[in-house]
Order: structure tokens, then C-alpha cells, then sequence
């Protein structure tokens, strides 16, 4: 004998209640990820880092393109922008990438310690990468609102209080996340914050 109708739709009205406003992110199998190519250290997540690209946000490319791309960099010995040379990394260096659409897509594992071009232990962050040069333009309202939600429910999930969301800049001599979005990513965090 199944539920009377009343409690199928209380448990309906419940699940639509509790997935609200939930970030919907891209997985790796979904955007066509490759294996690693190099082992990996694990983690247990403990903070959540914002990064920016760095790099003018690039409209009317799919967030798939971005992401293969992405990795292709990530994976082989690469000339940076400032003109240093990063060695290959296992996988992309972000567990998250927001394009400008505001589309999410899945990086490297989160179980796993991401890669940094700068000098800080990126052990125990949940970093998210931003698509954009926050020094020069500001974020698109899509990719604040992904990142509000996915921040939310990352300390949700994980556990992780207001005071351990922050930026690269916290950890490194490094504007990134630039100038624009940083106050964004302190704005998010005072609003978990006030609402716990």
C-alpha cells in the first residue's frame, strides 16, 4: 500500500523546498573531463578559496570548450602569461569553474588538493575560479549568483563557517580575485554569516 495523497505531496512540496536556489554544476564526466595524469595528494575540505582567470571572460564560448581547454593547459608544461614556465599539473588546478554565463562546471576532484601558481599550501581549500579579470571588469550577475549559491551549499555540505571563505589574496601576494570581485566574495560570506 502506497502514501495517502496528502504525504506525497508534503514530501514533494519538501524536496522542492530543500533543492531551492541548490548550485546545478556541470559534472566531469558531463563536459568530457580526462583521467589525471599525475597522482594526487587527498584532502578533507576545511575552507572555501574564490580565484579569478585572470583573463577577459569569453562570451559565446560553451562552458565544455572552456573546460577541455582548460585541462589541456592544466595537464601540459605551459608559458604562463607573465612569461614563467608551470610544469604539468595532474588535473585542472580549481575544484570549481564559473564561465560568465553563470554555468558551473566540476574541476579537479574536491577530494583532492588543487595546484597554485603562487607560494601557499592549497591543502584542506574548495577553490572556485571565477571566469574574468576582476582588476578590469567586474562580474556578470550569472556568475554572482552562481557563486552565492555554490558557497552556500559547499559550507553546508562541508561544514565550513563564514570565517573560512576568502580569497586568493588571503593566502598570497596576488591580486587575484581582483579588485571587483573580492568585496563580492567578503559580501557572501557576511551574508552566511548573518543568516546562521
Amino acid at each position: 500500500m502506497g502514501l495517502p495523497r496528502s504525504s506525497l505531496l508534503l514530501l514533494a512540496l519538501l524536496a522542492t523546498v530543500s533543492s531551492a536556489g541548490a548550485a546545478e554544476v556541470m559534472s566531469r564526466s558531463e563536459w568530457g573531463a580526462r583521467k589525471p595524469v599525475l597522482a594526487m595528494e587527498k584532502q578533507t575540505p576545511r575552507r572555501i578559496t574564490v580565484h579569478h582567470t585572470a583573463t577577459r571572460g569569453k562570451h559565446g564560448f560553451s562552458i565544455v570548450k572552456k573546460m577541455t581547454s582548460l585541462q589541456a593547459f592544466s595537464q601540459a608544461r605551459s608559458k604562463l602569461a607573465d612569461g614563467r614556465t608551470k610544469e604539468a599539473w595532474a588535473d585542472i588546478p580549481y575544484h570549481f569553474y564559473i564561465a560568465v554565463d553563470g554555468k558551473i562546471a566540476e574541476g579537479r576532484p574536491i577530494g583532492f588538493v588543487g595546484d597554485t601558481n603562487t607560494k601557499y599550501d592549497p591543502t584542506g581549500h574548495v577553490t572556485i575560479v571565477v571566469e574574468g579579470n576582476f582588476e578590469k571588469e567586474t562580474p556578470t550577475a550569472e556568475e554572482l549568483a552562481a557563486l552565492k549559491d555554490l558557497i552556500r551549499d559547499l559550507s553546508r555540505q562541508y561544514g565550513i563557517p563564514a570565517d573560512r571563505i576568502g580569497t586568493h589574496k588571503d593566502f598570497a601576494q596576488t591580486a587575484c580575485p581582483g579588485k571587483n570581485l573580492e568585496g563580492e566574495v567578503r559580501r557572501i560570506a557576511a551574508e552566511l554569516a548573518a543568516n546562521r
